[in-house]
C-alpha cells in the first residue's frame, strides 16, 4: 500500500482520515502512540523535524500539516472533483478558506480561550469577532464553501470549525451548527468517524 497516514485519534490526523475517505483511495493507519511521545521517535522526527500528527507519505512523497495534506491528496487524487482546477475562478475561493482556517480560526479561537492579549493589527488572526464574522461569509447562505459543491475546502474549514463547536471554541452560530450537520451526513465522513473510533476502541482510549 502506497500511502500511509501515521495516526493518532486525539491528532489533528483524525481529520486526515476524512480527507483520504473523500478521495476513495486505499492507505494504512499506522499507530503512533503520541501519549507516550513516540511522535518523537528517529524514525518520525526523520520524517517530519516538528515530530508531529499529522504525517502522510505517499511512495517516496512525504507531506506534514493537516491542510497541506488534505489540499495535496485532493490535487493528485481528485483533481477536478474535490479541487477546482488552476483555471477554474472557483479555485481563488478553495484556496481563500482552506488556509483560513489553519492560519486564523485556529490560532484565534486558542487565542480567545486563553485570554492571550495581542493587537489585531499585529497577528495574522486579526480579532475574534472578525474571524467569527469573516466564518459566517465563508458559508452562510450556501451549502458549502464553493456553494452547491462539496470540496476538499469544506475538510480543512469544516473539520476546523466541527472542532471548534465540540470543544466550544468558537459560538455556535446558526450557520456554523447548520453547516456541520450537513457535513457529519456525508458518507465519507461517517467512515472517517467510524475507523477513529476504532482505533481508540483497540487501543484502549476514551471518547
Amino acid at each position: 500500500m502506497s500511502i500511509v497516514l501515521y495516526h493518532h485519534p486525539y491528532s489533528r490526523a483524525a481529520g486526515t482520515v476524512w480527507a483520504l475517505e473523500e478521495v476513495g483511495v486505499d492507505y494504512e493507519l499506522r499507530w503512533v502512540d503520541i501519549q507516550s511521545g513516540a511522535q518523537k521517535a528517529p524514525e518520525i522526527v526523520a520524517l517530519n523535524p516538528m515530530g508531529k500528527l499529522p504525517l502522510l507519505t505517499d511512495g517516496d512523497q512525504v507531506v506534514t500539516e493537516a491542510g497541506a495534506i488534505a489540499l495535496y491528496l485532493a490535487d493528485r487524487y481528485a483533481y477536478g472533483k474535490l479541487a477546482p482546477a488552476v483555471d477554474d475562478p472557483a479555485r481563488g475561493t478553495y484556496l481563500r478558506w482552506s488556509f483560513f482556517a489553519p492560519s486564523v480560526i485556529e490560532p484565534g479561537a486558542m487565542a480567545k480561550s486563553k485570554g492571550w492579549e495581542a493587537r489585531a493589527g499585529q497577528v495574522g488572526w486579526g480579532d475574534y469577532d472578525s474571524m467569527l464574522s469573516s466564518m459566517e461569509a465563508a458559508i452562510g447562505g450556501r451549502q458549502f464553501i464553493l456553494g452547491d459543491t462539496f470540496s476538499m475546502a469544506d475538510v480543512v474549514f469544516g473539520g476546523t470549525l466541527r472542532y471548534m463547536l465540540r470543544f466550544n471554541m468558537v459560538e455556535p452560530k446558526p450557520a456554523f451548527t447548520e453547516y456541520s450537520e450537513r457535513l457529519a451526513a456525508r458518507p465519507a465522513l461517517q467512515r472517517a468517524d467510524a475507523k477513529n473510533a476504532a482505533v481508540m476502541k483497540a487501543h484502549g482510549l476514551g471518547g
